[in-house]
């Protein structure tokens, strides 16, 4: 039975979700033995995952890019403000020069990833950006827990626990950001799984899952903006 209104949080409001697919146009982003291309790849995941979170009740899912087309690093995160997204997600597919590299990953911003936020007095702004980094980097391991957890359910994981790293996708001190290596494109069996559409779909399954796993936990509050 659907519970009253009354019942419902006064803060309850819409959750939304940047999606940003790696790459894109000119940049293929790593190329698989069989010619799999990255961008091709996670621009599919992504897609499927969007269908899949704009599905759940209070969540929206946004593209930071919805066609084969080159988007720079900075607007990626630029259009994730744009849109006030409460998460960025980032999808990759990783490369390394063994092919017997494998597996998923996640990964946060590590706390030597900085920003810089142009201010007169440096101090001040990087105590100011100190304290945002560090919020924005609990809640990004919180975040990248919850996938990673769904995640081993459809690949073994490259390292058992949550990486970090300075990637400047992760770097918005006041969106809580993960960047996912879906599998090794340079290992064929991962290649060939990337290929495939039910595996692209078991993984938007798993992405969609920890990341409403994640809100459920973590509702964001009600910010104060014209609704």
């Amino acid at each position: 039975a659907a519970s009253s209104p009354s019942s419902e949080p006064a803060t309850k409001r819409l959750v939304t979700i940047a999606l940003d697919p790696g790459h894109g146009g000119e940049d293929p982003g790593a190329v698989g033995r069989r010619g799999t291309r990255e961008k091709d790849v996670v621009l599919r995941i992504a897609r499927l995952l969007k269908r899949k979170i704009d599905q759940q009740p209070g969540m929206r899912a946004y593209l930071t890019r919805d066609g084969d087309y080159f988007v720079p690093l900075g607007r990626r995160v630029a259009k994730a403000r744009r849109v006030k997204a409460d998460l960025f997600v980032s999808i990759h597919a990783d490369a390394w020069v063994s092919p017997r590299a494998r597996g998923s990953s996640v990964y946060v911003l590590s706390e030597r990833g900085g920003v810089r936020i142009g201010a007169a007095d440096e101090d001040v702004a990087q105590v100011l950006l100190d304290m945002s980094t560090t919020a924005q980097i609990r809640d990004s391991l919180r975040l990248a827990s919850f996938v990673l957890n769904q995640v081993q359910s459809i690949n073994r994981l490259h390292k058992q626990q949550v990486e970090q790293a300075g990637f400047a996708v992760l770097k918005a001190p006041d969106i809580p950001s993960i960047l996912v290596e879906t599998a090794f494109i340079s290992n064929p069996e991962e290649e060939r799984r990337l290929r495939d559409a039910n595996y692209q779909d078991q993984m938007a399954q798993a992405l969609m899952k920890g990341i409403k796993a994640y809100v459920e936990k973590n509702p964001p509050l009600a910010k104060s903006r014209m609704m």
